[in-house]
């Protein structure tokens, strides 16, 4: 229902789902029903983290006809985490004075990252171009995004620059080649096995290779993310005469469709679930302090900034209203009440992160807006 009526007003759903917990935390409150809803929310959120960059991964089509909007998407979503993450740290050190550079860092990427569960689903009427763009940007923002968080919480601790750079790359090439082995031998299972139930059993087996590449300090995404890519695109990926012939090419289309499919559903169950819950969570009280606000709007003039800026250098012209299309949801807040407690900062205040929601869902949702009633203009002077 919230989905056909943001199709209608442009008013993004989560915000409506939002909405929908803070008033069942009213009802409950009433009622006198307590409950803590910490547990469910980090359960939802691992399992929203591992379904969002699967989904991810399964809409990324690598063919050379769209290495241009590929290559543009992905420089955009690139450069604005390399810019914004450092500048939004130093916004935080200069509010929160005694905060360390390395926790100001952490804090800032969950504020730098755009929500493809909240862009996709809005922008059914752009153009081809753009929508394909917003798409591949989103689906870069999530995935880069959650990279680095993870990066900047196990990896900075390890030693020197030197040594943690050599401590990442040695774990990107283990992480590859056990994503390459497993993704292979995943998909050549998944073809044999012909059950009409072993779509969840595969889901189930991604979780448990997340948890154990996890306990062994794999980069535990990338894997989910290369097995995604080599599902998606089996069919162009150098798999060699010695491994394409145990790849029936039919029998993984029909099996990608039905994967596809049951990801997308489970996906939009766990972010429908998440955002009530989140809802219940959230305290308005932290929303009457100027501080807050202030603290907020810093945030949403350095990104968009960012943003104008390297829309300008990297597309150059017709840039409306993508510009205007940043915003944050599901991986902010996952990865928000996903800092360590030796990372956390007692006076950053969650207020925070619900007004950048807030923010750019409703700057989205203006610019959408106002794109669509200038084509309605467009499209009846062209009539008369």
């Amino acid at each position: 229902m919230f989905t056909k009526l943001a199709q209608r007003t442009n008013i993004p759903s989560v915000l409506m789902l939002i909405i929908l917990g803070f008033g069942f935390k009213e009802f409950m409150e009433i009622k006198g029903i307590l409950y803590d809803f910490s547990n469910t929310l980090e359960v939802l959120g691992i399992i929203g983290l591992i379904m969002i960059v699967l989904e991810a991964a399964l809409d990324l089509e690598l063919r050379r006809e769209k290495w241009a909007v590929i290559r543009n998407s992905f420089l955009v979503a690139f450069l604005s985490l390399l810019v914004s993450v450092p500048l939004v740290a130093l916004i935080i050190q200069t509010f929160f004075q005694h905060i360390g550079w390395l926790p100001s860092l952490i804090y800032a990427v969950p504020f730098s990252i755009m929500s493809s569960a909240i862009v996709i689903p809005s922008i059914v009427n752009l153009s081809k171009y753009k929508k394909e763009f917003m798409i591949y940007e989103s689906t870069f923002s999530d995935i880069l995004g959650i990279m680095l968080f993870y990066f900047l919480i196990e990896n900075v601790d390890n030693g020197s620059f030197g040594e943690v750079l050599f401590s990442l790359s040695v774990n990107l090439i283990i992480t590859v080649i056990v994503s390459l082995v497993f993704s292979y031998l995943l998909i050549l299972i998944m073809e044999k096995v012909r059950s009409n139930t072993r779509f969840f059993l595969f889901l189930s087996i991604l979780v448990l290779i997340y948890s154990v590449s996890k306990i062994f300090h794999l980069s535990s995404l990338l894997i989910i993310l290369v097995f995604g890519l080599m599902l998606r695109n089996h069919r162009t990926l150098p798999l060699g005469k010695r491994l394409k012939k145990y790849f029936e090419g039919e029998e993984i289309d029909r099996l990608f469709g039905n994967f596809k499919m049951i990801t997308e559903e489970t996906s939009f169950v766990v972010r429908t679930f998440f955002f009530i819950i989140f809802g219940i969570t959230i305290s308005l009280e932290t929303l009457v302090r100027p501080k807050v606000w202030l603290l907020s709007l810093s945030f949403m003039v350095v990104l968009f900034l960012v943003r104008y800026f390297l829309f300008l250098c990297v597309e150059k012209k017709n840039i409306f209203p993508q510009v205007f299309l940043a915003p944050r949801g599901l991986i902010s807040i996952l990865l928000f009440f996903g800092i360590p407690d030796n990372f956390k900062v007692p006076e950053f205040e969650e207020g925070a992160l619900l007004l950048i929601i807030l923010f750019t869902c409703l700057m989205m949702a203006a610019s959408l807006i106002i794109m669509r009633n200038k084509k309605d203009i467009s499209d009846s002077e062209n009539t008369l």
